[in-house]
């Protein structure tokens, strides 16, 4: 069986990282900018996708709202 896993040390080896840090703040700043734009309903239950997968690109051509499914997806 797999061994459980440990968010704790994952946390700490990866998303702690100051890159990752600011990719997140990225991709954050870019569902603001979205909101701002096209309201939060338009948003419900979606993903903001960056057409060229660089999460620091946030101009508003590089952006387009895509469910979930299909943006997960698309970036495994």
């Amino acid at each position: 069986m797999a061994s459980k896993r440990n968010y704790r040390k994952e946390y700490d080896n990866y998303q702690s990282r100051p890159e990752q840090r600011r990719r997140n703040d990225a991709r954050k700043k870019a569902r603001r900018m979205m909101i701002k734009k096209k309201g939060k309903a338009a948003l419900r239950g979606k993903d903001i996708d960056h057409k060229d997968r660089n999460p620091k690109n946030n101009s508003m051509s590089n952006l387009r709202i895509q469910s979930r499914k299909k943006n997960r997806s698309r970036n495994r």
